[in-house]
């Protein structure tokens, strides 16, 4: 493979070395959480979000308050995005079917598609209000049908933002709290005097809330282990700069850290689009952040060709990944390692994180090499069962069961299945002897 970095960011080793320090501060934040509970939680709240009020739930009377505050097109974009969401969501639970099947006479096997009982979905929302976080984890949960959904997200500027609240409740929360970082996804996991745990949290978040998931899987299932926002574009001479530009550093303004990589076989679009995201940094708002996280995180890279390109693009696995070339579907059907492909120049990214009704919360850091990202399937859990109708049956799957059992030397598994050999097939079966 032959490719040229035009534009590199940081090592390996140096984007490693920007995170020592998180996993410690996060395990003794969720130390203190689990011995003092409420206690701690509030202490944090008022250390890091300057936020302290009489209750960290929201009641009802407090949450139609913040509604009303949203203006009517908000709340009518609000719940249209929240309807693309559904819609998809519901087409991906219909597509999720319980079966019961007869593997052998009067032998049934099935599994059923049972919802995780309580989640807690975390809305990020100290710098930007994630509105679309509430559509994508709370939504998606309650298609699912969990019977008990929790909602946080941190102040904005000192106080509930009445945008993100009303998404939480559009989505379908039973429970909204107003709490942020560590503090809130170690309250909903470990539980706390008046918060109840759950078992499963789900939404992004940032480093620490991203290690706080980490250092609590196990304890409680996650979505997925997810770190900043990370894009790709995948380009050749059919789009322009601009539109590549555009592409990489409106998705560069998440944050500090967000890698953004430019994946072409023309140096004139490459050189151009280095170009034009310097015009661009000029006059973007968010140019602060945008600029920094370019500057360190951003790459272009200068493939020989579009199997080189794919090659690249694989081993990356970058969380979107946006596909402008003359074979748009050849990358669709090679593509293997990412979080969602964005396909054509008609779409973004942008569409997916807010509106279009695929998920936003997808992985990173390699990770789409083993894992998608949150559907409405995480909040399922794919239970088997099995059961025997017959005597004849019970013998004949149990003559199988205790040889098999012997082979391996378990003498008490193969009395579980001789039991029903000697009861149901009408005559005594020694240890190890079923089938004779």
């Amino acid at each position: 493979m032959a490719v040229t970095y035009l534009k590199s960011g940081k090592t390996a080793a140096e984007r490693s070395a920007d995170d020592q320090g998180v996993q410690s501060t996060v395990r003794a934040i969720l130390s203190d959480i689990e011995e003092r509970g409420d206690a701690a939680v509030r202490e944090l709240s008022e250390k890091f979000d300057k936020f302290s009020p009489a209750s960290f739930r929201l009641s009802e009377s407090e949450i139609e308050s913040l509604m009303n505050r949203v203006s009517p097109r908000d709340m009518e974009d609000i719940q249209f995005a929240q309807e693309q969401v559904r819609n998809f969501a519901r087409a991906q639970r219909d597509s999720m079917r319980d079966i019961e099947v007869e593997t052998l006479p009067d032998v049934i096997l099935g599994h059923k598609n049972i919802p995780v009982q309580s989640v807690g979905c975390y809305i990020p929302g100290g710098k930007f209000p994630m509105v679309a976080s509430a559509h994508m984890s709370v939504a998606t949960a309650s298609v699912a049908g969990v019977p008990r959904i929790l909602a946080a997200t941190p102040p904005f500027k000192g106080e509930p933002n009445p945008a993100v609240i009303a998404a939480m409740k559009l989505g379908g929360a039973h429970e909204i709290y107003v709490l942020g970082g560590v503090q809130a996804i170690g309250a909903m996991a470990l539980g706390t005097q008046t918060i109840k745990a759950v078992d499963m949290l789900v939404g992004p978040g940032n480093a620490f809330v991203a290690e706080a998931k980490r250092q609590l899987y196990g304890r409680v299932g996650i979505d997925l282990f997810a770190g900043p926002t990370e894009t790709m574009v995948i380009a050749d001479e059919t789009v322009d700069a601009e539109m590549c530009a555009t592409d990489l550093i409106g998705q560069a303004e998440h944050g500090y850290n967000s890698p953004a990589v430019l994946v072409t076989n023309s140096r004139k679009l490459a050189e151009e689009t280095i170009t034009e995201i310097g015009r661009l940094l000029q006059i973007l708002p968010t140019r602060q952040t945008a600029a920094r996280s370019w500057e360190d995180y951003g790459e272009v890279i200068l493939c020989d060709g579009y199997e080189e390109m794919l090659d690249v693009a694989n081993d990356i696995a970058s969380e979107h990944v946006q596909v402008m070339t003359d074979r748009d579907d050849w990358f669709l059907e090679n593509m293997h390692s990412y979080g969602a492909l964005f396909l054509g120049p008609r779409t973004n990214v942008a569409n997916g994180d807010k509106v279009i009704g695929t998920n936003h919360t997808l992985p990173t850091m390699k990770a789409g090499r083993y894992t998608g990202g949150l559907w409405v399937g995480k909040f399922l859990k794919t239970h088997s069962y099995q059961k025997v109708l017959t005597d004849d049956a019970a013998a004949s799957i149990g003559a199988y069961c205790s040889r098999l059992c012997m082979l391996e030397g378990f003498v008490g598994h193969a009395e579980q299945a001789n039991i029903r050999v000697r009861r149901y097939g009408g005559r005594n079966v020694p240890y190890g002897e079923g089938a004779e």
